[in-house]
């Protein structure tokens, strides 16, 4: 009789752990329901960039004083500036420029501390292609002006980054367009610090 009151004892205890273990589980997974998603279905919804995104680079042919002031700068040496010296105007005539976007880091160092501001970091960031050679854009393909494919095409849902839905908003497809960001705008953060400083 006392084995067999044991061993009910045990089968006890074993169901009461194999509950809880069960409620640790679905704890997690009613946790997770109250989320927002994380995923974007690729090709008919896309991600509008934040408004600092560092995509392709546009580049200004005509703006170029050919300084060489963006391969200095970069990290890795990528951009190839081609110029001869013109004796007539005693300036420097821009050939050809080009960048190699299988190499570059999207650092922005070109665009930051160009002196004429003929760079100029975009959205575009799908530059996905068969051949990595195809990467390496010319003059002639940095001056394209990038559309917004987000925006424009009917086929896409624009979607606002996740990380700037205001607090509670689980979904970024109803959003009304002038919804303010989630998170503090720079002056607000600065009146907290004098704020805070005055205390």
């Amino acid at each position: 009789m006392l084995k067999f009151l044991k061993q009910v004892g045990d089968y006890t205890k074993e169901a009461v752990q194999a509950a809880k273990y069960i409620g640790q589980g679905l704890s997690v997974t009613f946790d997770h329901m109250h989320r927002r998603p994380v995923t974007v279905q690729y090709p008919y919804e896309k991600l509008i960039p934040s408004e600092r995104f560092r995509g392709r680079i546009h580049f200004e042919f005509d703006k170029c004083i050919s300084c060489e002031v963006c391969v200095r700068v970069c990290p890795i040496n990528l951009p190839v500036v081609d110029w001869e010296f013109n004796k007539e105007t005693k300036k420097k005539k821009l050939n050809h420029y080009s960048i190699d976007f299988g190499v570059c880091i999207f650092c922005g160092n070109c665009v930051e501390y160009c002196p004429t501001n003929c760079l100029s970091m975009t959205e575009e960031y799908e530059l996905a292609t068969y051949d990595r050679h195809e990467l390496n854009y010319d003059n002639v393909a940095l001056g394209r002006v990038p559309y917004s494919v987000v925006h424009s095409d009917p086929m896409v849902t624009p979607i606002r980054e996740f990380a700037y839905l205001p607090k509670g908003v689980l979904s970024g497809h109803d959003l009304p367009a002038g919804a303010r960001r989630a998170g503090k705008l720079p002056e607000e953060i600065l009146e907290e610090m004098e704020n805070a400083d005055a205390k």
